[in-house]
């Protein structure tokens, strides 16, 4: 008789920041799907004998941005700040509760900004916006920001769902090294085919410009560092991302060409 296999579930489904919110009660919908249906679906996992359940939660959950020179760390005190962030916390507190009752076994991961083929909203936008020969005023954007590829997430992902070591603990991803936001418009123009074409500007014009457009949270993604330490990730599971930065982008940006010409 052929052994099965132990069941496992990997979480990915949720209620995501939202740019443009049109919803009457976001804090309503954020509770509604990112909390309950996850606990439902961790209650019913646990029901029907899964082993091990992987939660995809978010780096949110720490903060919105680190300290300049700071990162952020698996056992820092949560700090969301908003709806988003504090709606997978509260899951990430569900799951753990059902879990520890149940002695189903559980992995929470909490990416960055993921980006790779097929990526939408802000990281998208930069993208068209390197696709063009207009100069870029964002030279003097040092501040660093971490990010993970897609391919890596999913690396990552398939790691903890069979490592021993996986179980019970919070961890980080990202693609290794975090990069400046010049630096990534830098590499993003490269992997175009484009003159990088950056030019200083003052920042407070910068932050006038994202008040008259309404997106002064791009703004803070563009300008404040979100750091990620994962020497945690690399002790407990012996992970190290598989695909490159440069080379990530420009499957990124092929894919956006691919789109586009279709």
């Amino acid at each position: 008789m052929k052994a099965t296999r132990p069941l496992s579930v990997v979480h990915l489904a949720a209620r995501t920041h939202v740019v443009r919110e049109q919803a009457d009660n976001p804090a309503n919908e954020f509770e509604t799907i990112n909390v309950i249906a996850t606990e439902r679906l961790a209650t019913s996992a646990a029901a029907h004998g899964v082993k091990r359940f992987v939660f995809l939660s978010s780096i949110k959950v720490n903060g919105e941005t680190t300290a300049k020179g700071g990162q952020f760390h698996s056992e820092d005190i949560p700090a969301p700040e908003d709806e988003y962030g504090r709606s997978k916390l509260e899951a990430e507190r569900r799951l753990r509760d059902i879990a520890e009752k149940s002695g189903m076994e559980f992995v929470i991961v909490r990416p960055p900004l993921v980006y790779g083929p097929g990526v939408k909203a802000n990281f998208r936008s930069l993208i068209a916006l390197c696709d063009t020969s207009l100069p870029l005023p964002f030279y003097n954007l040092s501040s660093k920001r971490s990010l993970v590829f897609l391919g890596n997430l999913i690396d990552l992902l398939q790691t903890c769902l069979r490592h021993d070591d996986a179980p019970g603990n919070i961890i980080l991803v990202s693609d290794g090294e975090a990069v400046s936001v010049c630096q990534l418009i830098r590499s993003l123009r490269e992997a175009l085919g484009r003159d990088s074409r950056l030019v200083p500007f003052p920042r407070f014009l910068l932050r006038y410009a994202a008040v008259l457009t309404n997106n002064v949270s791009g703004l803070t993604k563009l300008t404040q560092p979100l750091e990620v330490n994962i020497a945690q990730t690399r002790q407990i599971l012996g992970w190290r991302p598989p695909v490159d930065f440069l080379d990530a982008l420009q499957v990124t940006v092929d894919a956006y060409h691919d789109e586009k010409n279709r």
